[in-house]
Parts: structure tokens; sequence; C-alpha cells
């Protein structure tokens, strides 16, 4: 996989935006542009291949440097890169972010390669059965039009089912499209007015969206999703023991790292994590909570360890 890593490295995004400037450039600037886009070992690998003439991309004019690559340089696909795309076209997911003549086009010269990997290859073993119907086109054709109001920040008129089979029918600005992998499902981040004319952070998963339309009517004020997150927070994180044991640690930082949070080490063994949430994240966060077992304690907060427990005694019964 080497060939894969290297096309894709950090070293190889570098110098293709030095190269493909044009500009004039001494090896200070070069030198500079690395440690702005690179990582700090960078300099150690590149620079002395540039000054050694070891990478013959640059022609050398005293103290200058001039690239013998033209500003429209495309690198050609190696056949691994082509098979990883192979690889995601053949992902149900992907006709939520193609249409249909990007589709058939890319079907069509990727005819022959072999996918890098197949669907059937990867088991989700905590993952929910019963995704979202990727391959329903009224689905996605919501999506398509989620992604375009989210660009033009228009308010569409998206008819919702609730949880507890409700009708609502709002005016949304979409502002996020978030991905579950535990629950094979997207959901989306809007925003709409209230009665007060205040705007209001909403929750909706795709799934339950019946219809979407256009209003042509546009949001002109600036929306931070960043800060309305934050307000909507619980005033007090949930709060974690970890026990860094059989690797719990990485794989608790890398479970939540969608949530803002902060982590610190308390004695030699436990590290205390602070995940700050709301109530439409409070679900999932409770069962990915309870998915770590005894490697995991939740200290406090009172409100989500009264969900734990009732969740708990629940289950319990049914066993």
């Amino acid at each position: 996989m080497e060939l894969f890593s290297e096309i894709y490295s950090c070293y190889f995004k570098v110098l293709r935006h030095i190269l493909c400037s044009q500009n004039e450039l001494t090896i200070q600037d070069i030198h500079n542009q690395i440690s702005r886009e690179g990582f700090e070992e960078s300099l150690l690998s590149i620079i002395p291949k540039l000054e050694s003439g070891a990478w013959n991309l640059f022609e050398k004019k005293g103290e200058i440097y001039i690239s013998k690559i033209s500003s429209d340089f495309i690198a050609p696909l190696s056949h691994l890169e082509k098979s990883y795309l192979k690889a995601l076209l053949n992902d149900p997911r992907i006709k939520l972010f193609l249409n249909k003549k990007e589709l058939e086009y890319l079907n069509h010269i990727l005819f022959p390669i072999s996918p890098l990997w197949k669907q059937e290859d990867f088991y989700y073993y905590d993952q929910f059965t019963g995704g979202d119907p990727y391959e329903d086109e009224n689905y996605q054709n919501n999506f398509h039009l989620l992604v375009e109001g989210q660009k033009s920040k228009e308010f569409l008129n998206i008819d919702y089912t609730s949880p507890k089979g409700n009708r609502v029918h709002h005016y949304y600005v979409p502002l996020s499209l978030e991905y579950s992998v535990k629950n094979n499902k997207f959901r989306l981040l809007a925003v709409r007015k209230t009665g007060h004319g205040n705007m209001e952070l909403q929750i909706l998963n795709l799934d339950r969206i019946k219809s979407i339309s256009h209003t042509g009517k546009f949001c002109t004020n600036p929306i931070s999703l960043n800060e309305m997150i934050h307000n909507s927070y619980y005033k007090e994180p949930l709060t974690l023991h970890i026990k860094n044991q059989r690797n719990t640690l990485e794989r608790a930082m890398l479970h939540f790292a969608n949530y803002e949070k902060n982590t610190t080490k308390i004695d030699e063994n436990t590290y205390e994590c602070l995940i700050y949430y709301n109530q439409g994240m409070e679900t999932e966060l409770l069962i990915e909570v309870m998915s770590f077992g005894p490697m995991i304690t939740v200290v406090g907060n009172d409100k989500f360890l009264y969900s734990l427990k009732k969740r708990l005694k629940r289950q319990l019964s049914l066993s």
C-alpha cells in the first residue's frame, strides 16, 4: 500500500501546491510554505532532496528555484486509485453525492477495474440494522435539495414525521448533515424561526422527511452553527471515568470523536472525560457509553445517570 500512501500523503500535496504556483521561489519561500502546510518533520525530509537535486522538480538559477511542471499539471490516476474509486461507487450512499450522469460516466470509465474492497467484506458488529433507505429516489432527492439549501441558505419547506408519529411542517434553513455510523443514518441540523422571531436549532432524521420544496426565501443573517450547538448543551456535561485497559482510551476517543469533550488523566490508569451534549444527542450517546461495559464508569450528571439506570432496568426486564 506504499504507493497509495505516497499519493495521498502530505508531502505530495505540499509539493504540488509549490510546483503549480509557477512563482520564482527562494529556498526560504519553499521552507515557509512547507512549514505552513506540512508537519514539523516535513522540512527534514523535503528540503535536502530539493537542494541536492534528488527530486529533480525545479530548475535552479542561482538562489532561485523555478518549477519544471506547468500550472495545468494533472497527475494520472494509478490503478490502485481507480480500484479505490470503484469500491466507493459500490457503496449505496454514493448516490447521495453524485447525480445520475456522474455515476454513469464513472461506472463507464471504471468498468474493467476491480474494486479495492466489496461491501460484504465488512461486518459492523455494533451497528443497528435498518439504516436509511439510500436506494430510495425520494430520499436521494431530499438529500440533494438539503445540500443545495445548505449552500444557498434557503428556507426549505420540509414535511416531517416526528418520532411520536406526528406530522410536522416548517420552514428550515439546513446547516449541516451528519452521519451516524452506529445507526447507519443521516441527520440534519437546521434552524427555523420561532414565534418570537428567534432562530432555533433542530435535529431531523432524514428518513423521516417526507417531502422538501423550495420557498425562494433566503436567510440573510449570519448563522454560527458551532455557537448554536454550544448554546444548546446542557449546563452540566457528562462525566466519564475511563479505565485505560485493552486500549479502551484510544477506542473511546475515536468513538466520541464527534462530541465536544475535555479529557484529563486523574491517576496512573484512569482518565476523566467531560462530554458536552444536548437532548438531541442524548439517546445515541447513552447507547455508545453502554457499549463499553465496565471499562467506562458514568460519574455524572444526574440526568444522564437517571436515563442510564432506566434503560438498564428496561433491558433487564426484557431478559
